[in-house]
């Protein structure tokens, strides 16, 4: 529950603390104080001045030989794609055999974020499971209520790892088989972060294993560690040449800015995709990478380094500061500065945040109308996608209408073919992406299928 509004003599600070208190700076003070967010922010002042990092994967390989652990691979049967993070170091991205980690704020807020990547993944004959044994990150509690606690971040982590590990089974496949992709930013930046206290807290290790093992999610009584934390953008963008290719939207009159998302980006900084082909190397290559392939032009602004309000304790104590900080940091520089046509990210609280915010700026005479979509969803449409029935642009706020007609696609028609669909459906006429026997692997309405059975995305 949040916090009470705290009373002050400057106003209110609400759910953050009677440590919140309005500052005494003067204008010009402020200003100084918050220059750098101003600043242009690249690779090389990320690499400047910060404490030597060490590759944790080091860490991870010590603890597998010493017997402590066992270290779920990405193998060839996975077909890796090589990328490079921001030291230069390795990162396997695995291309196929794919068990999706789905987001609970993108299935419950904007469920065209997830079937657009699973439709590209369709037209790309990708293998994949899709499965309902699965639970959220629960990164929420931790991150916004303060309510979870490492121990139990870390034994959801490695629980749902393990499910991914083992999933294959149910079909009469070896373990390993498919390879966890994390659909949401906040999981994978989570994720991260847990890994590298797991790999380093004896302790942590020990009180995580003593959870799993009552739960039967163990390996040979081991913690299963994956090599590789992935998140769904860098799966984009190796393979952005192949999604290019099946291209029949021509993007290339459209002035696209891109949010890069803190979860993303900034936790666990060393462990995402860099790329010397985008943007000189300088700034995370995920998003923009797929824009560029795609013949999108991708524009700058100065506030592209910025938060886009969320962070997870402004959403619940002070949504007003969320809601400001997302138009007059983002949207508002995005529409003035880059002249932008739609604003494209990679997290789920992210899209909701720009998306969503919009409207409330029609209180102060602030309308900045300006389309938000993920990546994933702006690389559908240019493959022909339909706008509603798989994009599904008609759950986000934003008008997204004067894009549809800027790339040639008539919205119009397109709503009336989904109106006519939802007649279908009402009648039991219902398509699918996948097949929903697939999507269950255990338990009450589980139905054993063979590899030969199960269809599509085997």
């Amino acid at each position: 529950m949040a916090e009470k509004p705290v009373k002050t003599a400057e106003g209110d600070f609400t759910g953050f603390g009677s440590e919140w208190r309005a500052s005494t700076l003067s204008p010009e003070d402020a200003r100084t104080a918050t220059a750098w967010v101003e600043k242009r922010i690249d690779r090389r002042e990320m690499l400047t001045q910060k404490d030597k990092v060490h590759d944790v994967r080091d860490v991870m390989w010590d603890l597998e030989k010493d017997g402590e652990i066992v270290v779920h691979r990405i193998t060839d049967q996975h077909e890796p794609v090589i990328g490079r993070t921001l030291y230069g170091w390795e990162k396997k991205i695995p291309t196929n055999q794919l068990w999706h980690h789905k987001s609970c704020g993108q299935c419950g807020n904007i469920p065209g974020y997830p079937s657009s990547l699973l439709w590209i993944q369709n037209q790309l004959d990708i293998r994949y499971l899709d499965e309902t044994d699965q639970t959220s990150c629960t990164a929420w509690n931790y991150h916004g209520s303060g309510i979870g606690n490492v121990v139990s971040l870390a034994a959801v982590f490695l629980r749902n790892f393990h499910q991914a590990y083992v999933s294959a089974k149910a079909f009469g496949m070896d373990a390993g088989y498919y390879y966890p992709l994390v659909h949401c930013g906040t999981s994978f930046g989570n994720y991260k972060e847990i890994r590298h206290f797991l790999l380093h807290s004896a302790e942590l290790r020990e009180k995580v294993r003593s959870i799993l093992a009552k739960l039967g999610r163990l390996v040979d009584g081991k913690l299963l560690i994956p090599e590789e934390i992935v998140h769904y953008s860098e799966w984009l963008h190796v393979m952005r040449s192949r999604i290019a290719e099946r291209q029949v939207i021509d993007v290339s009159n459209i002035r696209a800015t891109v949010h890069p998302a803190c979860h993303v980006h900034k936790m666990v900084p060393e462990d995402v995709l860099y790329d010397e082909t985008v943007l000189d190397g300088n700034r995370v290559a995920v998003s923009t990478g797929l824009l560029q392939s795609l013949g999108a032009q991708v524009i700058d602004y100065s506030t592209w380094y910025d938060c886009c309000g969320f962070g997870f304790r402004h959403i619940i104590g002070e949504r007003e500061f969320t809601r400001s900080f997302a138009i007059d940091r983002k949207i508002k520089v995005a529409v003035e500065e880059a002249r932008s046509d739609v604003m494209i990210g990679h997290d789920t609280g992210c899209i909701t945040t720009l998306d969503k915010s919009q409207w409330i700026g029609k209180a102060v005479d602030k309308v900045y109308e300006l389309p938000v979509m993920a990546d994933c969803q702006f690389g559908a449409l240019a493959m022909g996608a339909h706008p509603y029935k798989l994009a599904q642009l008609h759950w986000h706020a934003s008008p997204f209408e004067k894009l549809l007609e800027k790339i040639g696609i008539d919205w119009e028609q397109k709503k009336a073919e989904f109106e006519d669909y939802l007649k279908d459906v009402a009648e039991g006429r219902i398509e699918t992406l996948y097949d929903p026997k697939r999507a269950i692997t255990s338990g009450p309405g589980y139905v054993g299928l063979s590899i030969e059975g199960t269809g599509a995305n085997a």
